[in-house]
């Protein structure tokens, strides 16, 4: 072999090693959709509502998980009887693709240019984002001018693996696997209609004239009316007639039109009543059995554009007098 030989032989020898080294380097990493579905599943502790996230089928989620099972040698989740419970093993698992996850979402956001960067997305449910968040907006934008604001409307917890998400506020009881929540208000229900309605027909003197109107419900919790009924000690109503309309927004409204009685947060609507668009016919409260919170994953919390928009909030609401609430 002569000398003008080696450089190929070497340039050769190495291309191979470092061909070689990535390949197994790479052959090491599941793969991400496997990863993603394992820290939906994880999360939410269900992989028909990791599907929903991630809007793909259940059986998808399953498959992705067994391949990741798979590919790391042990049984990240126990199947039980219509429910999956994390292994001790996944439970360890869960923390490091968590940061992981984390760690590419704000490694992507600096790459961004500037305005992306201070982008806050905020998932809220509708009836708060019309009743109470949207009027008080502006205030937010006056103390923090450089925080652009972008507003997703939507009842169900989102999927924060998604990088374009912060927090989202929900009506639940606070807790949510894996998720900081905080507190923002009770719900607290009273049945609202327009003026011309309480006073149509022999008008609403008293809950048991309720008979003889129409209720209007919201999806999916349909059994509003027959608990704020009990606790009112009305008889003789039936709690199930009348149109159903998806979320507390869109049942509001039909109040408004006039189309019957609904159930609504007082907060929510004191707009439409100071201004003359409802009354409350019988000042009976239904305590709800769930309030409004303010949700993020735990590995978010020190986030600067969250920290504000938590700070705030919390503020706003502390803020208000009982006159206002």
């Amino acid at each position: 072999m002569g000398y003008t030989d080696y450089p190929q032989t070497i340039f050769i020898h190495l291309s191979d090693y470092y061909n070689s080294s990535e390949w197994t380097f790479m052959e090491r990493l599941p793969p991400l959709k496997a990863l993603r579905a394992f820290e939906a599943a994880a999360r939410l502790e269900s992989f028909n509502r990791a599907a929903e996230v991630l809007n793909v089928t259940p059986s998808a989620v399953s498959h992705q998980v067994k391949a990741l099972e798979d590919a790391v040698g042990v049984r990240l989740f126990e199947r039980l009887n219509r429910q999956v419970v994390l292994s001790p093993q996944g439970r360890a698992y869960l923390p490091a693709i968590r940061d992981a996850f984390e760690q590419i979402r704000v490694a992507t956001d600096q790459l961004r240019p500037h305005s992306q960067v201070n982008a806050l997305t905020l998932s809220v449910a509708p009836s708060f984002a019309v009743g109470w968040l949207m009027a008080r907006l502006p205030q937010f934008q006056l103390a923090y001018p450089d925080i652009e604001v972008r507003l997703i409307s939507s009842i169900e917890i989102e999927d924060f693996s998604r990088p374009d998400l912060d927090v989202c506020i929900r009506t639940g009881r606070g807790q949510w696997p894996g998720l900081r929540s905080y507190r923002l208000m009770a719900e607290e229900l009273v049945p609202v209609c327009s003026p011309e309605r309480a006073q149509s027909g022999t008008g609403l003197h008293c809950p048991e004239d309720l008979a003889n109107t129409t209720l209007i419900h919201e999806l999916p919790r349909l059994g509003q009316w027959r608990s704020w009924l009990a606790a009112a000690a009305v008889k003789g109503v039936d709690a199930e007639r009348g149109p159903k309309f998806q979320g507390a927004a869109m049942a509001v409204e039909a109040a408004i039109a006039g189309l019957g009685v609904a159930l609504a947060n007082r907060r929510m609507v004191e707009a439409h009543l100071q201004e003359g668009r409802l009354v409350i016919p019988f000042d009976i409260q239904l305590p709800g059995d769930s309030a409004y919170y303010l949700v993020y994953p735990e590995e978010r919390a020190g986030g600067k554009k969250i920290v504000a928009f938590r700070t705030w909030i919390l503020q706003a609401l502390e803020s208000e007098t009982p006159a206002q609430v």
